[in-house]
Parts: structure tokens; C-alpha cells; sequence
């Protein structure tokens, strides 16, 4: 909704209407004052727009926060005070993500920013509209059903992918663990982009001659039992970028640390929780470039339709010290530890 800032021209009129009823010095009552939002006292009175943008976070987790804090950041470096949000977190309920767009819809938002898988596919369902930025997505093919997917949405939907090479992450774990056979593939089965994750590790590990086994679990009431399973049978576990994971990674450490199992994670947020390393990004980084996007929309640059998903231009060996230390573990050369 873009909101013409007409504090000057009020206050003009008032002037007018109060001289011609013998000009008694009146305080104005609320409703003839104008908003703060829209006039700014510090701001100088123009005509501009304002832009509202309606931010769906699925998790509180440092990951996401850190791609939301990322894209407000570079948006108000780009447009300043013409440009607000509307931040609001689903707390990790994937129908409070649709609830959350919903009213954003509703609302008039000028543009969508979706934070997560479950908050894109819920923009994306909400609306064909209003432009929809999404960020922390692994691969957007896969998640909105598109076959031979070419890079680019060519809707109103466009944003930045989280996804890290995971042929590299795959290959960290003989580098790591020399020794192992076997690995187990943890995540939930209700996340699109794990599994296509966890079947593109699972193909590049046997290629290296390692035996590979999924083990899926469906929510939070199952997770446990399903990591138990998995570090009983594994060598070595790997957990993708995965939110239910992520959300709860304590549940993981808890098991597969006493039991001396390593876990190598798609992701630092997970790996800070319960890995000994990871081949991440900058998620702030990456919610900054999108950001670079969302500005773009809305001045007006450039048509969503024809913006091609971004990727993070770099990526970071990290490892966890505290459990590389707990199970003993000698880090190789070119990791940095998580701060």
C-alpha cells in the first residue's frame, strides 16, 4: 500500500478551519493529528511512498534470524524510512505460516518476504500478486513442484537459496572420518528439500564407497527414537538443512554424543547445536542480498517475474569445538571453529 504522506496539507486546511470559526487556540484532538508512522517529525514532509513489507519467519532460530536481520538491514540501507515491516515468526508451525500470509494478503502488504520453506510454499499459495521474496529456501524446484526447474520462478515469486554444495559436504565426512562405513541420513520427512538433500548426499557417499541409510522421522514425537535408531546402526550421522532439526538439535546431541556418534551438518545453526562440522553460509549474507532484491521490486528496477534465484557467493568450513574436543576428534586444516 503506498501511503502518500499528506501531514502539510492537513495541517494546512486545519489552519484555514480554525481562523474562520474566530480563532480560538485549540489542541487538536488524536484523530486530526497525524500519524507518527507516516510523518515523522525529524522527516521532511514529502510526497513520497510508503512500503510496507510483511516478513514470515518460520522459527525462532539463529539461522533465520540472522537472514531476517540480514534483508531488513540492507532494505533500510536502500530506502531508508520509506519502507516498513511487519515482522512476524510461526513459531515453527508451518499453518501459522499460513495464517501469518494470509493477513498479510489481506492486509495490502507491497511485497512478501518468506522465511524458510513452509513460509514460501504458504506465500506462494496465498497469493499470485504480491511479489514474494524468499529466503533460507534449498532449492526452489523442489520446493513449489516445478519439473526442470531453469533458475527462475517467472511468477511473482523469486528469492535466495541456502543450499551448499553437497557434494563437498558429502566428501567431509571421509575426510573427517577415514575409518567409517557406515552413515545415517537423519531428517523429517515432511520437509521437501531434506529429502532432496538427503538423496543427493546418499548418492555422492556411496559413490566414495560408503553404505547409506535414511532414516526419516515425521515430527518432533518420533525424532528421538527414529536418532536412536540411526546412531545404533551409523558410523556417522549427517543432518541436512532441515528446520524441525535445527528447531531441536538438542534432541540429537543428547543421543548421539554420549554414544560417541559424530554428526556432519548441512548447515552451522544445526552444527553449532549438535555437530563436529559443516560446510555453511553466511545466512546473514544471504538475507542481505536479499534484501538487495526486495529493493529492487519495489522501486520499481526490476520485474520479480524475470529475477533468477541467487545462491551465497561463499562458502565456510567450520567445526564445533566443543564436541570435536568431547569425542576426541583431531580437525583437519582449513576449518575455522563456530564463535
Amino acid at each position: 500500500m503506498k501511503k502518500k504522506l499528506l501531514a502539510l496539507a492537513l495541517a494546512g486546511m486545519m489552519v484555514l478551519s480554525l481562523a474562520a470559526c474566530g480563532g480560538a487556540k485549540e489542541t487538536p484532538t488524536p484523530a486530526e493529528t497525524p500519524a507518527q508512522t507516516e510523518a515523522p517529525a525529524e522527516e521532511p514532509q514529502g510526497d513520497g511512498p510508503i512500503y510496507i513489507v510483511g516478513i514470515c519467519q518460520l522459527a525462532p532460530h539463529p539461522a533465520l534470524d540472522a537472514a531476517t536481520q540480514g534483508f531488513q538491514d540492507a532494505l533500510k540501507e536502500a530506502m531508508g524510512e520509506s519502507v516498513q515491516f511487519d515482522l512476524q515468526n510461526a513459531a515453527g508451525e508451518s499453518a501459522t505460516c499460513a495464517t501469518i500470509v494470509n493477513g498479510f494478503v489481506s492486509s495490502g502488504m507491497d511485497l512478501i518476504m518468506a522465511n524458510a520453506t513452509p513460509a514460501l510454499q504458504a506465500a506462494v499459495a496465498a497469493t499470485s500478486d504480491i511479489p514474494v521474496l524468499g529466503t533460507s529456501v534449498t532449492e526452489y524446484g523442489v520446493a513449489l513442484g516445478i519439473k526442470d526447474f531453469n533458475g527462475t520462478v517467472g511468477t511473482n515469486v523469486s528469492g535466495t537459496s541456502d543450499l551448499a554444495p553437497l557434494d563437498q559436504q558429502a566428501a567431509m565426512i571421509p575426510e573427517w572420518f577415514p575409518e567409517a562405513k557406515t552413515v545415517g541420513l537423519l531428517y523429517c520427512s515432511a520437509e521437501a528439500n531434506s529429502q532432496y538433500q538427503v538423496d543427493t548426499v546418499q548418492a555422492e557417499l556411496e559413490k566414495l564407497g560408503l553404505t547409506c541409510t535414511q532414516y526419516p522421522f515425521s515430527d518432533t514425537n518420533d525424532m528421538a527414537s527414529v536418532t536412536q535408531n540411526a546412531v545404533d546402526s551409523s558410523d556417522v550421522l549427517y543432518v541436512p538443512t532441515d528446520n524441525t532439526c535445527a528447531n531441536n538439535t538438542g534432541i540429537i546431541d543428547n543421543i548421539a554424543r554420549p554414544a560417541g556418534v559424530p554428526v556432519i551438518c548441512g548447515e552451522e545453526g544445526i552444527c553449532g547445536g549438535c555437530g563436529v562440522a559443516t560446510l555453511s553460509i553466511s545466512y546473514y549474507d544471504l538475507g542481505v542480498a536479499t534484501g538487495k532484491m526486495a529493493a529492487k521490486i519495489l522501486t520499481g528496477e526490476a520485474d520479480i517475474a524475470s529475477m533468477p534465484i541467487e545462491y551465497a557467493p561463499q562458502f565456510t568450513k567450520k567445526y564445533n569445538a566443543t564436541i570435536c574436543t568431547d569425542l576426541g576428534l583431531t580437525v583437519p586444516e582449513g576449518y575455522e571453529a563456530i564463535a
